[in-house]
Protein backbone atom coordinates (compact mmCIF):
# COMPACT_ATOMS: atom_id res chain seq x y z
CA UNK A 1 0.00 0.00 0.00
CA UNK A 2 2.61 2.43 0.73
CA UNK A 3 4.21 1.53 -2.34
CA UNK A 4 0.77 2.37 -4.02
CA UNK A 5 0.60 5.79 -2.22
CA UNK A 6 4.38 6.79 -3.20
CA UNK A 7 4.02 5.78 -7.03
CA UNK A 8 0.88 7.85 -6.86
CA UNK A 9 2.18 10.67 -5.09
CA UNK A 10 4.68 10.83 -7.67
CA UNK A 11 2.68 11.06 -10.39
CA UNK A 12 0.82 13.91 -8.68
CA UNK A 13 3.96 15.89 -7.86
CA UNK A 14 5.08 15.60 -11.78
CA UNK A 15 1.84 15.79 -12.96
CA UNK A 16 1.43 19.70 -11.16
CA UNK A 17 5.16 20.77 -12.63
CA UNK A 18 4.11 19.59 -15.97
CA UNK A 19 0.78 21.56 -15.96
CA UNK A 20 1.95 24.63 -13.66
CA UNK A 21 2.50 26.57 -16.79
CA UNK A 22 -0.37 26.20 -17.96
CA UNK A 23 -3.24 28.05 -15.61
CA UNK A 24 -6.21 30.05 -17.43
CA UNK A 25 -4.48 29.41 -21.30
CA UNK A 26 -6.57 32.18 -23.00
CA UNK A 27 -6.70 33.00 -26.95
CA UNK A 28 -3.08 34.86 -27.70
CA UNK A 29 -1.20 33.65 -24.49
CA UNK A 30 -1.14 31.90 -21.30
CA UNK A 31 -1.85 33.74 -17.89
CA UNK A 32 -0.81 32.23 -14.06
CA UNK A 33 -3.43 32.56 -11.73
CA UNK A 34 -4.21 31.43 -8.51
CA UNK A 35 -7.03 28.65 -7.98
CA UNK A 36 -8.38 25.62 -9.39
CA UNK A 37 -5.68 23.35 -11.66
CA UNK A 38 -6.65 22.86 -15.65
CA UNK A 39 -6.81 19.36 -16.95
CA UNK A 40 -6.55 19.54 -20.47
CA UNK A 41 -9.62 22.07 -21.31
CA UNK A 42 -11.23 20.95 -17.74
CA UNK A 43 -11.07 23.12 -14.41
CA UNK A 44 -10.19 20.86 -11.14
CA UNK A 45 -9.61 21.65 -7.71
CA UNK A 46 -6.86 20.18 -5.91
CA UNK A 47 -9.13 18.02 -3.91
CA UNK A 48 -11.13 16.74 -7.47
CA UNK A 49 -7.88 15.99 -9.18
CA UNK A 50 -6.41 14.00 -6.17
CA UNK A 51 -9.60 12.42 -6.03
CA UNK A 52 -9.40 11.45 -10.35
CA UNK A 53 -6.55 9.65 -8.89
CA UNK A 54 -8.44 7.52 -6.58
CA UNK A 55 -11.19 7.25 -8.84
CA UNK A 56 -13.97 9.01 -6.88
CA UNK A 57 -14.36 12.12 -9.53
CA UNK A 58 -18.20 12.15 -8.89
CA UNK A 59 -20.20 12.49 -6.13
CA UNK A 60 -23.20 11.79 -7.87
CA UNK A 61 -26.17 13.91 -8.86
CA UNK A 62 -26.68 15.95 -5.76
CA UNK A 63 -22.85 16.77 -5.00
CA UNK A 64 -20.72 18.04 -7.11
CA UNK A 65 -19.03 17.40 -10.47
CA UNK A 66 -16.05 18.09 -11.33
CA UNK A 67 -15.42 20.46 -8.27
CA UNK A 68 -18.45 22.78 -9.44
CA UNK A 69 -22.02 22.75 -7.62
CA UNK A 70 -25.03 20.73 -9.18
CA UNK A 71 -27.18 21.41 -5.74
CA UNK A 72 -30.41 23.01 -6.28
CA UNK A 73 -29.15 25.34 -2.90
CA UNK A 74 -26.49 26.62 -5.51
CA UNK A 75 -28.36 28.97 -7.24
CA UNK A 76 -28.26 32.16 -7.71
CA UNK A 77 -26.87 34.39 -4.69
CA UNK A 78 -26.66 37.89 -6.59
CA UNK A 79 -29.89 38.71 -8.49
CA UNK A 80 -30.32 39.49 -11.61
CA UNK A 81 -30.74 43.64 -12.08
CA UNK A 82 -33.83 44.40 -13.20
CA UNK A 83 -34.27 47.90 -15.40
CA UNK A 84 -37.38 49.57 -16.17
CA UNK A 85 -36.90 51.88 -18.76
CA UNK A 86 -34.98 52.33 -21.98
CA UNK A 87 -33.44 54.98 -23.01
CA UNK A 88 -31.97 55.41 -26.91
CA UNK A 89 -29.21 57.20 -27.81
CA UNK A 90 -26.05 57.52 -29.70
CA UNK A 91 -22.37 57.83 -27.99
CA UNK A 92 -19.97 60.86 -29.40
CA UNK A 93 -18.94 58.13 -32.64
CA UNK A 94 -22.71 57.74 -33.82
CA UNK A 95 -22.76 54.05 -32.19
CA UNK A 96 -26.20 53.60 -31.23
CA UNK A 97 -26.69 53.02 -27.27
CA UNK A 98 -29.11 51.04 -24.91
CA UNK A 99 -28.92 52.70 -21.85
CA UNK A 100 -25.22 52.24 -20.73
CA UNK A 101 -24.53 49.80 -23.20
CA UNK A 102 -22.74 51.09 -26.75
CA UNK A 103 -23.85 48.80 -29.81
CA UNK A 104 -20.49 46.69 -31.09
CA UNK A 105 -21.87 44.80 -33.95
CA UNK A 106 -24.70 41.69 -34.31
CA UNK A 107 -23.84 38.38 -33.22
CA UNK A 108 -26.71 36.39 -34.58
CA UNK A 109 -30.33 35.04 -34.17
CA UNK A 110 -32.02 33.76 -31.17
CA UNK A 111 -35.26 31.24 -31.47
CA UNK A 112 -37.69 34.91 -30.81
CA UNK A 113 -35.12 37.97 -31.86
CA UNK A 114 -31.66 38.96 -32.35
CA UNK A 115 -28.88 38.86 -30.61
CA UNK A 116 -26.20 42.02 -30.49
CA UNK A 117 -22.76 43.00 -29.09
CA UNK A 118 -23.01 45.40 -26.89
CA UNK A 119 -19.61 47.50 -24.66
CA UNK A 120 -21.19 48.60 -21.37
CA UNK A 121 -19.93 52.05 -20.52
CA UNK A 122 -19.13 51.34 -17.03
CA UNK A 123 -17.46 48.71 -16.80
CA UNK A 124 -15.98 48.19 -20.00
CA UNK A 125 -16.95 44.74 -20.62
CA UNK A 126 -18.86 43.23 -23.68
CA UNK A 127 -22.17 41.49 -23.38
CA UNK A 128 -24.69 39.94 -25.98
CA UNK A 129 -28.17 41.86 -25.64
CA UNK A 130 -30.93 39.34 -26.63
CA UNK A 131 -33.02 42.06 -28.05
CA UNK A 132 -37.33 40.79 -28.43
CA UNK A 133 -40.10 42.61 -29.62
CA UNK A 134 -42.75 42.31 -26.93
CA UNK A 135 -45.94 42.85 -29.36
CA UNK A 136 -44.79 40.63 -32.09
CA UNK A 137 -44.26 37.78 -29.84
CA UNK A 138 -47.63 38.43 -28.53
CA UNK A 139 -49.52 37.11 -31.72
CA UNK A 140 -47.01 34.32 -32.44
CA UNK A 141 -49.14 30.98 -31.19
CA UNK A 142 -46.71 28.24 -30.01
CA UNK A 143 -49.74 26.25 -28.29
CA UNK A 144 -52.83 26.74 -27.58
CA UNK A 145 -52.96 28.94 -24.50
CA UNK A 146 -49.45 30.54 -24.92
CA UNK A 147 -47.77 32.83 -27.55
CA UNK A 148 -44.28 32.92 -28.02
CA UNK A 149 -43.94 35.96 -25.45
CA UNK A 150 -45.21 33.54 -22.74
CA UNK A 151 -41.68 31.79 -23.59
CA UNK A 152 -39.83 34.98 -23.58
CA UNK A 153 -41.29 36.12 -19.91
CA UNK A 154 -40.37 32.25 -19.05
CA UNK A 155 -37.09 32.22 -20.08
CA UNK A 156 -36.60 35.50 -18.18
CA UNK A 157 -37.86 34.43 -14.81
CA UNK A 158 -35.74 30.53 -15.10
CA UNK A 159 -32.48 32.49 -15.76
CA UNK A 160 -33.20 35.03 -12.97
CA UNK A 161 -32.87 31.65 -10.31
CA UNK A 162 -29.81 30.14 -11.54
CA UNK A 163 -25.92 30.37 -11.82
CA UNK A 164 -22.80 27.97 -12.66
CA UNK A 165 -20.25 27.99 -14.87
CA UNK A 166 -21.55 25.88 -17.59
CA UNK A 167 -24.65 28.19 -18.08
CA UNK A 168 -24.55 31.56 -19.70
CA UNK A 169 -25.30 34.25 -17.01
CA UNK A 170 -28.46 36.30 -17.15
CA UNK A 171 -27.21 39.75 -16.29
CA UNK A 172 -29.91 42.01 -16.67
CA UNK A 173 -33.52 42.27 -18.02
CA UNK A 174 -34.78 45.98 -19.56
CA UNK A 175 -38.42 46.02 -19.77
CA UNK A 176 -39.67 49.45 -20.73
CA UNK A 177 -43.75 48.84 -20.06
CA UNK A 178 -44.13 52.36 -22.22
CA UNK A 179 -41.79 50.36 -24.88
CA UNK A 180 -42.40 47.29 -27.63
CA UNK A 181 -38.57 45.98 -26.52
CA UNK A 182 -37.45 43.65 -24.29
CA UNK A 183 -33.58 43.54 -23.66
CA UNK A 184 -32.01 40.27 -21.61
CA UNK A 185 -28.61 41.23 -21.03
CA UNK A 186 -26.23 38.19 -21.19
CA UNK A 187 -22.89 37.02 -20.57
CA UNK A 188 -21.03 37.30 -23.34
CA UNK A 189 -19.07 34.12 -24.41
CA UNK A 190 -15.97 34.85 -26.59
CA UNK A 191 -15.70 31.62 -28.48
CA UNK A 192 -17.84 29.23 -30.34
CA UNK A 193 -20.77 26.77 -30.62
CA UNK A 194 -19.22 23.61 -30.07
CA UNK A 195 -19.14 22.64 -33.88
CA UNK A 196 -17.98 25.70 -35.39
CA UNK A 197 -14.58 25.38 -37.15
CA UNK A 198 -14.30 21.92 -36.08
CA UNK A 199 -12.99 21.01 -39.57
CA UNK A 200 -14.41 17.99 -41.74
CA UNK A 201 -17.37 16.11 -41.28
CA UNK A 202 -17.02 12.80 -38.74
CA UNK A 203 -17.31 14.61 -35.48
CA UNK A 204 -14.37 15.88 -32.57
CA UNK A 205 -12.51 13.22 -31.80
CA UNK A 206 -13.49 11.16 -28.79
CA UNK A 207 -11.19 13.33 -26.75
CA UNK A 208 -12.86 16.72 -27.15
CA UNK A 209 -16.16 15.38 -27.11
CA UNK A 210 -15.35 13.97 -23.76
CA UNK A 211 -14.34 17.31 -22.25
CA UNK A 212 -17.57 18.91 -23.89
CA UNK A 213 -19.62 16.51 -22.12
CA UNK A 214 -18.48 16.85 -19.18
CA UNK A 215 -19.49 20.41 -18.86
CA UNK A 216 -22.60 20.06 -20.86
CA UNK A 217 -23.25 16.92 -17.85
CA UNK A 218 -22.67 18.92 -15.25
CA UNK A 219 -24.79 22.21 -16.40
CA UNK A 220 -27.83 19.71 -16.92
CA UNK A 221 -27.51 17.86 -13.85
CA UNK A 222 -27.59 21.14 -12.12
CA UNK A 223 -30.51 22.68 -13.87
CA UNK A 224 -32.42 18.82 -13.14
CA UNK A 225 -31.72 19.41 -9.50
CA UNK A 226 -33.20 23.20 -9.67
CA UNK A 227 -36.36 20.78 -11.33
CA UNK A 228 -35.90 23.22 -14.45
CA UNK A 229 -36.16 21.08 -17.87
CA UNK A 230 -34.07 22.81 -20.61
CA UNK A 231 -35.95 20.91 -23.27
CA UNK A 232 -33.70 21.79 -26.52
CA UNK A 233 -30.18 20.60 -25.38
CA UNK A 234 -28.42 19.99 -29.15
CA UNK A 235 -25.05 21.71 -29.99
CA UNK A 236 -26.70 24.77 -31.84
CA UNK A 237 -27.39 25.41 -27.75
CA UNK A 238 -23.79 24.50 -26.49
CA UNK A 239 -21.30 27.55 -26.65
CA UNK A 240 -17.70 27.36 -26.35
CA UNK A 241 -15.35 30.03 -23.95
CA UNK A 242 -12.32 31.15 -25.00
CA UNK A 243 -10.66 29.13 -22.39
CA UNK A 244 -12.32 25.92 -23.85
CA UNK A 245 -14.91 25.62 -21.26
CA UNK A 246 -19.16 24.39 -22.49
CA UNK A 247 -21.92 26.53 -21.42
CA UNK A 248 -25.40 26.09 -22.01
CA UNK A 249 -27.54 28.61 -23.25
CA UNK A 250 -31.28 29.20 -24.82
CA UNK A 251 -33.22 28.49 -22.49
CA UNK A 252 -37.17 29.49 -24.67
CA UNK A 253 -38.51 26.15 -24.21
CA UNK A 254 -37.61 25.39 -20.45
CA UNK A 255 -39.82 24.61 -17.64
CA UNK A 256 -39.70 24.49 -13.88
CA UNK A 257 -41.28 22.64 -11.68
CA UNK A 258 -42.01 23.45 -8.35
CA UNK A 259 -42.67 19.77 -7.49
CA UNK A 260 -40.44 16.50 -9.08
CA UNK A 261 -42.90 16.29 -11.18
CA UNK A 262 -41.57 17.16 -14.73
CA UNK A 263 -44.60 15.70 -16.42
CA UNK A 264 -45.48 18.05 -19.94
CA UNK A 265 -47.62 18.00 -23.09
CA UNK A 266 -46.10 20.52 -25.25
CA UNK A 267 -43.46 19.30 -27.71
CA UNK A 268 -39.98 19.56 -27.48
CA UNK A 269 -37.07 21.86 -29.32
CA UNK A 270 -35.70 20.23 -32.62
CA UNK A 271 -37.00 17.39 -34.16
CA UNK A 272 -34.16 15.38 -34.82
CA UNK A 273 -33.43 15.51 -30.64
CA UNK A 274 -36.97 14.48 -29.99
CA UNK A 275 -36.95 11.38 -27.53
CA UNK A 276 -39.49 8.63 -28.66
CA UNK A 277 -42.11 8.80 -26.34
CA UNK A 278 -42.21 12.62 -27.31
CA UNK A 279 -42.58 11.59 -30.79
CA UNK A 280 -45.90 9.09 -29.83
CA UNK A 281 -47.58 10.23 -26.50
CA UNK A 282 -49.56 12.79 -25.13
CA UNK A 283 -47.55 13.41 -22.47
CA UNK A 284 -43.89 13.06 -21.39
CA UNK A 285 -40.91 13.41 -18.93
CA UNK A 286 -38.98 16.49 -19.52
CA UNK A 287 -35.95 15.48 -17.78
CA UNK A 288 -35.73 11.74 -19.64
CA UNK A 289 -36.06 13.65 -22.84
CA UNK A 290 -32.96 15.86 -21.64
CA UNK A 291 -31.31 12.97 -21.18
CA UNK A 292 -32.38 11.43 -24.58
CA UNK A 293 -31.21 14.77 -26.06
CA UNK A 294 -27.77 14.82 -24.64
CA UNK A 295 -26.77 11.41 -26.18
CA UNK A 296 -27.80 12.50 -29.83
CA UNK A 297 -25.70 15.05 -29.07
CA UNK A 298 -22.58 13.35 -27.71
CA UNK A 299 -23.45 10.87 -31.10
CA UNK A 300 -23.49 14.00 -33.04
CA UNK A 301 -20.23 14.95 -31.30
CA UNK A 302 -18.44 11.85 -31.58
CA UNK A 303 -19.65 11.14 -34.88
CA UNK A 304 -20.23 14.01 -37.42
CA UNK A 305 -24.24 13.17 -38.05
CA UNK A 306 -27.40 12.64 -36.49
CA UNK A 307 -28.53 9.18 -35.14
CA UNK A 308 -31.72 9.18 -36.62
CA UNK A 309 -32.65 11.70 -39.56
CA UNK A 310 -35.53 11.45 -42.45
CA UNK A 311 -36.97 13.76 -45.22
CA UNK A 312 -40.01 14.42 -43.60
CA UNK A 313 -40.80 15.67 -39.70
CA UNK A 314 -43.20 11.95 -39.51
CA UNK A 315 -40.13 10.35 -41.19
CA UNK A 316 -37.73 11.93 -38.68
CA UNK A 317 -40.40 10.79 -35.95
CA UNK A 318 -40.73 7.30 -37.24
CA UNK A 319 -37.16 6.44 -37.18
CA UNK A 320 -36.66 7.65 -33.47
CA UNK A 321 -39.64 5.40 -32.51
CA UNK A 322 -38.73 2.42 -34.47
CA UNK A 323 -35.57 2.65 -35.78
CA UNK A 324 -32.34 -0.04 -34.02
CA UNK A 325 -29.29 2.40 -32.70
CA UNK A 326 -26.78 1.86 -35.42
CA UNK A 327 -22.89 2.56 -34.14
CA UNK A 328 -19.58 1.87 -35.69
CA UNK A 329 -18.50 -1.62 -34.77
CA UNK A 330 -14.97 -0.05 -34.46
CA UNK A 331 -15.95 1.95 -31.42
CA UNK A 332 -14.78 2.13 -28.07
CA UNK A 333 -17.36 -0.14 -26.09
CA UNK A 334 -17.40 2.23 -23.78
CA UNK A 335 -18.71 5.30 -25.31
CA UNK A 336 -20.86 2.75 -27.32
CA UNK A 337 -22.30 1.40 -23.98
CA UNK A 338 -22.77 5.44 -23.09
CA UNK A 339 -24.36 6.32 -26.03
CA UNK A 340 -27.03 2.72 -25.73
CA UNK A 341 -27.95 4.29 -22.05
CA UNK A 342 -28.51 7.44 -23.20
CA UNK A 343 -30.37 6.41 -26.35
CA UNK A 344 -32.50 3.54 -24.63
CA UNK A 345 -36.12 3.89 -26.24
CA UNK A 346 -37.57 3.19 -23.33
CA UNK A 347 -37.69 6.18 -20.49
CA UNK A 348 -37.93 4.17 -17.66
CA UNK A 349 -34.81 2.17 -18.49
CA UNK A 350 -32.80 5.28 -19.83
CA UNK A 351 -29.71 5.83 -18.01
CA UNK A 352 -30.23 9.11 -15.87
CA UNK A 353 -27.54 11.70 -15.19
CA UNK A 354 -26.09 10.74 -12.50
CA UNK A 355 -25.17 7.42 -13.81
CA UNK A 356 -23.60 8.99 -16.74
CA UNK A 357 -21.49 11.30 -14.48
CA UNK A 358 -19.69 8.03 -13.37
CA UNK A 359 -19.22 5.96 -16.38
CA UNK A 360 -16.28 4.88 -17.32
CA UNK A 361 -16.02 6.72 -20.29
CA UNK A 362 -17.12 10.22 -18.87
CA UNK A 363 -14.48 9.78 -16.34
CA UNK A 364 -11.64 8.34 -18.28
CA UNK A 365 -8.50 10.92 -17.74
CA UNK A 366 -7.64 11.71 -21.83
CA UNK A 367 -4.42 10.81 -22.86
CA UNK A 368 -3.54 14.06 -24.21
CA UNK A 369 -3.63 15.35 -21.48
CA UNK A 370 -1.04 13.06 -19.15
CA UNK A 371 2.44 14.62 -18.79
CA UNK A 372 5.04 12.48 -21.25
Amino acid sequence: MKRIMGRAMGWFSRFLRWCCGCFGFKKGGSKAVAGPFFFGKRCLSQKYLLKYIAGEAFKGSQGDVYGYSTAPDSRRKIPVKETNVIVKTEDSNGNKMINEYVRECKIGTGSYGKVVLYRNTKDGKLYALKVLHKYRLSKVRVAPTETALTDVLREVEIMKTVEHPNIVNLVEVIDDPNTDQLCMVLEYVEGRWIFEGSGPAGGLGEDTARVYFRDVLQGLIYLHNCNIVHGDIKPENLLVTSNGRVKICDFSVSRMFKESNDELRRSPGTPVYTAPECCVGVTYHGKRADVWALGVTLYCMVLGHYPFIGHTLQDIYNKIVHDPLLLPEDMNPELANLLEGLLCKDPNQRMKLDAAARHPWVVKVNASTLPD
